[in-house]
């Protein structure tokens, strides 16, 4: 008989699985067993150990520690979505999760005992070729110091409209575009990607996103939205352009 899920994950407490960053990719599940065995119950009172920082059980997510990092957390559905290719992303009514997880930001910032700039805080979601785990989660950690210095150099040219940088990061073409709505109080970056991985032909479960915080020459706050695309050689995961260390927190980067 196999295992239930929740014996399973206390088999792999017990042997320490857990606490090593190769038991996500062994078991594509983890996430969605912890948030769903452990931190939603745990929210709503059962006896188990709250594994998440947090959850919201009107807003229907949980933050969630990574393993990997020293800041990094997630931002994961209570309710079963496996990616970005997820149809339920796109419903007229579907969470705004890219606004529930730039609301967490706080989980770094207290990870890292300091506030970090706006466009140093980045949110990511990789391809469905460019993940480990079939459970929706959003990366929300610190961005690599060179592309907080390239964005801050090619950021006056980002528009409202897609368009690929001029710049290569990590030796992709990333498309990016501004969204002036300061707490994406009306945007949602899954339904701005649609149309646009669309008109190329592509699926969107070939894309990856990064929300990446700005700030406009007229001090108006904003966000640059980047994405890129499976292709030959390249499995799409934003993440890369993260920094999972976050270096960003012992040292300043000097604004132009």
């Amino acid at each position: 008989m196999p295992m239930k899920p929740v014996k399973k994950l206390r088999r792999l407490a017990a042997l320490g699985l857990l606490c090593l960053p190769f038991a996500y990719a062994a078991d594509p599940n983890a996430l969605w067993d912890i948030v769903h065995d452990y931190c939603e119950p745990a929210a709503e009172g059962a006896q188990v150990q709250q594994k998440c920082a947090d959850v919201n059980l009107p807003g229907g997510y949980a933050v969630l520690k990574d393993i990997v990092g020293v800041a990094q957390y997630l931002l994961i559905p209570t309710a079963r979505v496996s990616g970005i290719e997820s149809p339920a992303l796109l419903a007229p009514n579907a969470p705004n999760y890219f606004r529930d997880g730039w609301n967490a930001r706080g989980y770094v910032d207290r990870a890292l005992r300091r506030t970090l700039p706006r466009d140093e805080v980045s949110l990511a979601i990789n391809s469905a070729s460019g993940r480990t785990q079939n459970q929706l989660h959003i990366h929300i950690d610190c961005l690599a110091s060179d592309v907080v210095q390239t964005l801050r150099e090619v950021g006056p040219g980002i528009g409202a409209e897609w368009k690929p940088l001029p710049v290569r990061l990590r030796g992709h073409v990333y498309s990016a575009m501004r969204i002036d709505d300061a707490d994406l109080a009306h945007t949602d970056p899954f339904k701005l990607v649609a149309p646009y991985a669309a008109s190329r032909g592509q699926t969107m479960g070939e894309q990856t996103l990064l929300l990446v915080g700005a700030v406009r020459g007229d001090g108006a706050h904003a966000f640059f939205l980047l994405n890129d695309h499976v292709q030959p050689g390249n499995w799409a995961s934003s993440e890369e352009l993260q920094d999972h260390s976050c270096s960003l927190a012992n040292r300043s980067i000097e604004k132009p």
